[in-house]
């Protein structure tokens, strides 16, 4: 049984195509699995809608990959991974859901010398507190700082990553930062693509945490415990609620690669009448 479940998918979903970085260090540390991904990009973004909604979109997103038979659910979403996490995997005991917050927490705990400690996100992610409450909870004395920057989606999607507006933008968001911490939780999968317009402005002191990264190796290690290591997949299917007229160029920005395996689909009755 344990052979069979091995052959089959990781599902990944995120509001749009920016979870495509997830994927991207998925593929880096399992080049071998198979890897379902759904990108809601008719609704996105999710960092900007209610708590009741997030959690709605987000059981149709779980929905939708169980179709696929997938062996495990990888969140690549900060807002649902901070909103909805627990409410998803108390709906769905049968499958192993993971969320990228955690990780991203254990790596900073890790990092961090003066116990400073910023975390940026979309409005939703950072209203939720969710990185805020877990990095306090693991060790009370720290002190954390979070500032939530919306337009930073906007710049990573239209490539503008460099240059003076993305050094103006970060500059009006993370002034207020600079100097306090020397780790900081890019809590947007979106964020990872300014990583380089980050670094230079926060200073080599900093160090930048990426959850993408950190999620890979949570997944591995799950996979390894649970005798579920593929060996003989690679394939990659994406899967769009919409398809905008820039969409290749955005997945091979994010996803740092060309594919073929593109579908758009529908989501709707995916939600199973499930009580919100």
């Amino acid at each position: 049984m344990k052979g069979e479940n091995s052959k089959r998918p990781i599902g990944v979903f995120d509001s749009g195509v920016g979870g495509l970085t997830v994927v991207r260090e998925i593929k880096k540390t399992l080049p071998e699995e198979d890897i379902v991904y759904l990108g809601d990009t008719a609704r996105v973004p999710y960092g900007t809608k209610s708590e009741k909604t997030i959690k709605k979109f987000a059981v149709e997103d779980v929905m939708f990959l169980l179709k696929y038979r997938v062996k495990l659910i990888v969140i690549a979403c900060n807002t649902v991974s901070s909103v909805a996490l627990n409410f998803l995997k108390e709906t769905f005991p049968e499958i192993p859901i993971f969320g990228v917050v955690d990780p991203g927490v254990k790596e900073a705990l890790r990092v961090t010398k003066s116990g400073n400690i910023g975390v940026i996100g979309t409005i939703a992610t950072i209203k939720s507190g969710a990185h805020e409450k877990a990095l306090l909870n693991a060790k009370e004395d720290l002190k954390v700082y979070t500032k939530p920057c919306p337009l930073f989606v906007p710049l990573a999607e239209e490539g503008i990553t460099q240059g003076k507006i993305a050094n103006d933008v970060i500059s009006l968001y993370l002034h207020d930062l600079k100097g306090k911490i020397d780790a900081l939780i890019l809590g947007c999968t979106h964020y990872p693509l300014l990583k380089k317009a980050i670094k230079g402005f926060m200073g080599s002191d900093v160090t930048l945490v990426d959850p993408a990264v950190e999620i890979a190796k949570t997944v591995r290690s799950f996979l390894e415990k649970n005798n579920l290591l593929n060996n003989t997949g690679g394939e990659l299917s994406i899967h769009l609620t919409d398809v905008p007229p820039h969409y290749k160029e955005l997945i091979e920005r994010f996803l740092g690669q060309k594919v073929n395996r593109i579908f758009q689909v529908e989501l709707t009755g995916c939600e199973g009448g499930i009580k919100l």
